[in-house]
């Protein structure tokens, strides 16, 4: 199954609490249908020292996104859209912005 949304690529969060912002995308987890980007839904938990963790109290770090929250950023119209598939004639699947019919993937 060819993903949507894949590493590095830069999303916008269409709904929740950080509506409107974009970021880029650190990892997918495909089969629980997440994602994590930089700066995104950051909860803070507490933290107790460790060996391998000095820094203790409360840490904000990332936690995952759904993946039906977000959108692609087109990166010729700059504008969050859609993405459908297309078949080029030597065999690829290319991923295609719905809104400017531009390719995606190069």
């Amino acid at each position: 199954m060819a993903l949507r949304i894949r590493q590095n690529d830069l999303v916008q969060v269409i709904s929740g609490k950080d509506r409107g912002k974009r970021a880029k995308v650190q990892s997918v987890m495909q089969k629980e249908n997440m994602l994590f980007a930089e700066g995104l839904n950051l909860v803070k938990r507490h933290q107790r020292p460790t060996a391998t963790v000095r820094q203790a109290g409360i840490i904000s770090k990332e936690a995952p996104l759904h993946l039906s929250k977000v959108k692609l950023v087109c990166t010729q119209c700059n504008k969050a859209a859609r993405v459908g598939f297309q078949l080029l004639d030597d065999g690829r699947k290319v991923r295609v912005c719905r809104s400017c019919k531009q390719m995606i993937d190069t």
